[in-house]
């Protein structure tokens, strides 16, 4: 059964909790838009927190806090680091579905918004992220939904399928790099059909962009898998030379980031990009293809629109 409610949570009295009887989500309702929790019901949070953020709000510097959150890209300070700490409006959609709306900023004057669906029957949640202008002004920009993941698991990130060198002479693969983009790093590890990026908590940052067309990645803590899917769209544009997904670590974090296509949007137009999650327990860890295959490939498979 699918229950929606306001509930305390870690120094916020206000928060919606949605929950299907396996899974649960909680959305703040006094800062955001922002999921704060993802995780089966009396387990650990699948997403990452940053303990000493939680519970405040009216700070005068942007906080990362933790779990799932809608920024502007390309990236850009200050627009992209707009605050997000106040309250937001929250209303019912649906039996099992909620909006989250974040008044436009007065840096970039677009308005966040979360439309959340849990599903009743199985773990499985769909988050839809609109960007909507209300400048005056038109403005270039993507959606990008960053998932701070908890602390010391692995990303598992597929790649395109293996064809011969003489079935086609063109790349068909495109890798963004940043200045501080390291592949001697120990947390890459590299097979022939699947990339791992695992979290250190002894190791500063790297990040790695895709376009990424195999439509999930997933990542593993203490035996629990999270699939995040997501549409690769031919014949756009995406931010950071061609990149649809990111994939950022430091010492506290790994994210796991999706991106829309850049868009020129005019007064009161809309920009949407659609992601959808699960859960999934007692999945062992895998640290080769063929571990992958048979544990994680089927529940990245079992997606249904």
């Amino acid at each position: 059964m699918l229950t929606i409610e306001t509930v305390p949570y870690r120094g916020w009295k206000n928060n919606i909790r949605l929950a299907n009887g396996q899974v649960e989500l909680i959305v703040t309702q006094e800062v955001g838009p922002r999921i704060i929790r993802f995780g089966f019901i009396g387990q650990e949070n699948i997403l990452g927190e940053f303990s000493e953020q939680l519970g405040g709000c009216g700070e005068k510097e942007w906080l990362i806090r933790g779990g799932h959150r809608l920024w502007l890209a390309p990236e850009e300070k200050p627009k992209t680091y707009e605050l997000d700490n106040l309250p937001v409006a929250i209303r019912k959609i649906t039996a099992g579905g909620i909006r989250v709306v974040q008044p436009p900023g007065k840096l970039a004057q677009v308005e966040k918004t979360l439309e959340i669906a849990l599903a009743e029957r199985r773990n499985q949640v769909t988050i839809r992220h609109h960007l909507t202008n209300r400048g005056r002004k038109p403005i270039t920009l993507a959606p990008w939904a960053l998932t701070v993941m908890a602390r010391c698991g692995t990303a598992i990130i597929p790649l395109p399928e293996k064809i011969p060198h003489t079935a086609r002479l063109t790349s068909n693969q495109n890798w963004t790099l940043w200045g501080y983009t390291d592949f001697s790093d120990p947390r890459w590890t590299f097979l022939s059909r699947y990339l791992l990026f695992r979290h250190d908590p002894k190791r500063g940052p790297n990040k790695l962009g895709i376009a990424h067309r195999e439509g999930w990645v997933a990542y593993w803590l203490k035996g629990t898998l999270f699939v995040k899917w997501f549409a690769f769209k031919e014949g756009v544009t995406y931010p950071d030379q061609g990149v649809n997904f990111e994939t950022f670590a430091n010492e506290r974090i790994l994210e796991l980031e999706s991106l829309g296509p850049l868009v020129a949007l005019r007064h009161g137009q809309t920009t949407t990009h659609t992601e959808t999650w699960a859960l999934h327990r007692a999945v062992p860890e895998c640290r080769n293809e063929t571990a992958i295959e048979k544990y994680v490939h089927p529940c990245a498979a079992h997606f249904r629109r």
